[in-house]
């Protein structure tokens, strides 16, 4: 990042842009080119940071928010905004999304456009909103995070599959882990009840909706979740085999949610998870370890921009 001349750092941009967005089928200079001249034409100043880690990404996002720019702009998919939304929070500085992932699921929830040239525009002409973010064992996340087959499909759809066939790494591994994947024994503890239960995951929301990619359908796998209610959303899904997968699939691209004793839906401020055997567990898409997880939510702890 460059000095204050000419432009004080309230008023610039710090672009994070991730090395491998895009699936890596853009090449960086390319990608670099495009995302400055987006900014440039917007007649904003900017500096374009490329993070050689997630670490040093994290890193440079403290850095900028501690030194109050005017935002943070996260270029890549959920792992990227995520990151950014780590960096700054407990700070004003805002995060603006600019979609260049497999999934782009924060981007889905927010209405951030697809394209650079609208979130772009978002970015420099949006409002900020106060959002809820969660800890999940010392880690921050803004999306999701679960226990079981969810992370066992993030597991297998690795870096170089998802750059070779896109979003569809997630269908392929979906389908491989759900043949034949047995009940797992859950242990749910909140604040005020504990929970036994045979599953196939459990998903710990901040956010409501996920989507199928470049499939025409979304789903709203956390029917009550909200980024500011102060709250994490515990869904419980138990299908038993591939025909009530597909069952439960349909009524959550249909929003029909009630009445069905293969999902439960709860609220708490904190939860932990435990798994007899211990089980895969994600956070934001990322694969850390077995449970048992525990999460605690923080509220309103970071700011991102949304179209006005």
């Amino acid at each position: 990042m460059s000095g204050p001349y000419p432009y004080p750092d309230s008023e610039r941009f710090l672009v994070l842009l991730n090395p491998g967005a895009g699936g890596g089928a853009i090449p960086q200079a390319s990608l670099r080119r495009r995302v400055g001249g987006a900014f440039a034409a917007r007649g904003v100043p900017f500096d374009i940071f490329e993070a050689a880690s997630p670490e040093e990404g994290l890193e440079v996002a403290r850095a900028a928010a501690e030194r109050g720019y005017r935002a943070i702009a996260a270029v890549g998919g959920d792992g990227t905004v995520s990151l950014a939304l780590r960096g700054v929070a407990g700070t004003r500085v805002p995060v603006a999304i600019i979609p260049f992932g497999t999934g782009n699921q924060l981007a889905l929830n927010f209405d951030i456009p697809a394209s650079l040239e609208d979130s772009v525009r978002v970015a420099v002409e949006g409002e900020a909103t106060e959002i809820d973010l969660a800890w999940a064992n010392g880690e921050l996340f803004a999306l999701m995070a679960g226990a079981g087959l969810d992370a066992e499909i993030m597991a297998d759809a690795t870096a170089e599959l998802k750059s070779r066939i896109g979003f569809a790494a997630y269908l392929y591994s979906g389908l491989k882990n759900v043949i034949g994947h047995p009940a797992i024994d859950f242990r749910i503890i909140t604040e005020d009840q504990e929970v036994h239960v045979k599953a196939s995951m459990v998903l710990l929301a901040n956010a409501s909706q996920l989507g199928a990619g470049p499939l025409p359908v979304e789903f709203r796998m956390a029917p009550g979740a909200s980024f500011q209610d102060g709250l994490i959303d515990v869904c419980i899904y138990a299908p038993r085999n591939l025909p009530e997968v597909a069952r439960l699939l349909w009524r959550v691209s249909r929003n029909q949610l009630g009445g069905d004793d293969q999902m439960i839906f709860f609220q708490t401020r904190r939860v932990r998870i435990e798994a007899d055997p211990p089980v895969a567990i994600e956070i934001d898409g990322e694969v850390r370890g077995e449970t048992p997880i525990e999460a605690e939510v923080a509220p309103l702890a970071a700011r991102i921009l949304v179209p006005r």
